[in-house]
């Protein structure tokens, strides 16, 4: 099997990497060739029986779409994006990256013929405001970001392309994932992970919104989990509908805070630091808070029961010793 990860240099595609690489199968079928793109060169890993092949390009860009399809791959993992706080600064570039590459994307699979499943990330982000106290699959999608509304007219696409038989989508719409590793990105939501994993790396962490804020997380474990059940799921079991909203955790800042003080203690927690960002505090109240996932649950996703394991999983697999 040949497997195409777009985006492929980010966190959630080097996971994603790790865990095919580490499984050596997927749907029942052994993985002989990974394409590893995005627009820096992903690294490749070195495995007997797998041939990784990383390629640095645009996707929205003349022909890179194409090049990436030659090979027919059997399953296509699209990742790739501008994330939220860039999306609203930079108009032209998210509309391009989001919408274009992901459009130039799904036409080179239409174009080749040969009917790949293709899992999508989508975004919560494609629910706008005023919210019910919990939010359906059904609710009408009125996003109101930039984001929010590129990722929207992708699913549609999806849908539709699905529906063409021009190859078998799969839609998941992502919860934030906390707590991300690494440094800060462009996202409006990275205070998110940032109020967790700096003060667990004992530095100074910026909250710029209310304490009250109610959000849905997910960890980055469980995001990889939702990208192989989504390339296994029967499309039959699916149906017409194909994006599927993703179960997660909701809670408030202050209960993120709160499982923060219990796992690390109130020295950990004195790191945080409240310091209101109106353009943040902007985009993060015309976000949705808590969800029904029972579609997705029905459906085999699963995900954290409370944000305590979200913390203990971070602790665990990226500080090691340093987080006992």
């Amino acid at each position: 099997m040949r497997v195409l990860i777009t985006g492929a240099a980010g966190m959630v595609g080097r996971k994603l990497t790790e865990r095919l690489v580490k499984d050596g199968r997927l749907a029942g079928r052994p993985i002989t060739a990974l394409d590893l793109s995005d627009v820096v060169p992903p690294t490749a890993p070195q495995v007997p029986g797998i041939k990784a092949r990383p390629r640095a390009g645009d996707v929205s860009m003349p022909g890179i779409a194409e090049a990436l399809i030659e090979k027919k791959p059997s399953l296509v993992f699209h990742l790739a994006g501008i994330v939220s706080g860039e999306s609203e600064s930079n108009f032209e570039l998210g509309y391009r990256v989001n919408l274009d590459g992901t459009r130039a994307l799904f036409d080179a699979i239409r174009l080749s013929g040969h009917n790949p499943r293709v899992v999508f990330t989508s975004s919560i982000a494609v629910f706008g405001a005023p919210f019910p106290e919990v939010i359906h699959d059904d609710f009408q999608q009125v996003p109101l970001t930039s984001y929010g509304t590129q990722k929207l007219i992708s699913e549609l696409l999806l849908n539709d392309y699905s529906r063409r038989g021009f190859f078998d989508g799969i839609g998941i719409r992502l919860p934030t994932l906390v707590v991300r590793p690494g440094k800060a990105n462009k996202a409006a939501s990275s205070f998110f992970s940032g109020i967790i994993r700096e003060p667990l790396n004992g530095q100074e962490a910026l909250l710029p919104v209310p304490r009250s804020v109610v959000h849905t997380h997910a960890s980055p474990r469980s995001a990889v989990n939702f990208l192989i059940h989504a390339a296994e799921i029967e499309g039959a079991k699916v149906g017409t509908r194909r994006n599927i909203t993703m179960p997660g955790v909701g809670v408030t800042v202050e209960e993120q805070i709160d499982a923060l003080r219990r796992i690390a203690g109130e020295d950990v927690v004195k790191l945080i630091r409240e310091e209101p960002d109106e353009a943040v505090w902007k985009i993060v109240q015309n976000w949705p808070t808590r969800f029904d996932t029972s579609r997705a649950r029905e459906l085999g996703f699963t995900a954290e029961q409370s944000f305590d394991e979200i913390v203990k999983g971070y602790i665990e697999e990226e500080l090691g010793e340093r987080g006992e």
